[in-house]
């Protein structure tokens, strides 16, 4: 790996546990004096309505490092959904990002001039399931934090493989557009 990570990309689904547990984060990670820090000031200044941009913390007044700013890609519409995406997942992203430096995959000596932006699905049916399992919801989204981390540090899938296994691999929701149950 250079010394310098400009951007660097990756993505994680993790799904199979309890209902509305699935995590599918993409991450964008790189030297915050480059586009990737250019990029978390833009969003942190450019809130909007339903989408709010907030940093990864482990409680609050703990941010982790690096710097890692959370971005919902579902419209937050209720407290309920707010509460459960900024209380549960937050954390979970934040030792998610925690798991990735002690694995290796995040350089420790630079973990004050990284910056990641997480974006961050979250099933909107936490904010009505009565029983919800905040531990596996956590677990899912760290373990897929940490995962999309590595894979964007290690540039995985590589290009090799992608070609070599292109016509192997059918999206799962064109296969069921295909098959007419989409």
């Amino acid at each position: 790996m250079s010394d310098r990570i400009v951007m660097r990309t990756g993505e994680c689904l993790v799904a199979g546990g309890p209902p509305f547990t699935a995590a599918e984060p993409e991450v964008v990670i790189g030297e915050l004096d480059g586009p990737v820090g250019t990029a978390i000031a833009t969003l942190t200044g450019g809130q909007s309505a339903g989408h709010s941009k907030v940093f990864a913390i482990l409680n609050t007044d703990i941010q982790v490092r690096p710097v890692t700013l959370m971005v919902s890609k579902v419209t937050v519409k209720s407290s309920a959904y707010t509460n459960i995406l900024m209380g549960t997942v937050q954390a979970a992203i934040a030792n998610g990002v925690l798991d990735a430096v002690r694995a290796g995959d995040l350089p420790k000596e630079k973990a004050n001039d990284l910056g990641i932006i997480c974006s961050v699905w979250l099933n909107p049916g936490v904010a009505t399931d009565e029983n919800l399992d905040h531990k596996a919801l956590f677990e899912i989204h760290r373990k897929a934090t940490a995962q999309a981390i590595h894979k964007a540090m290690h540039n995985e899938p590589s290009i090799d493989w992608l070609l070599e296994h292109q016509d192997e691999i059918t999206h799962k929701y064109y296969q069921k557009g295909l098959d007419g149950t989409l």
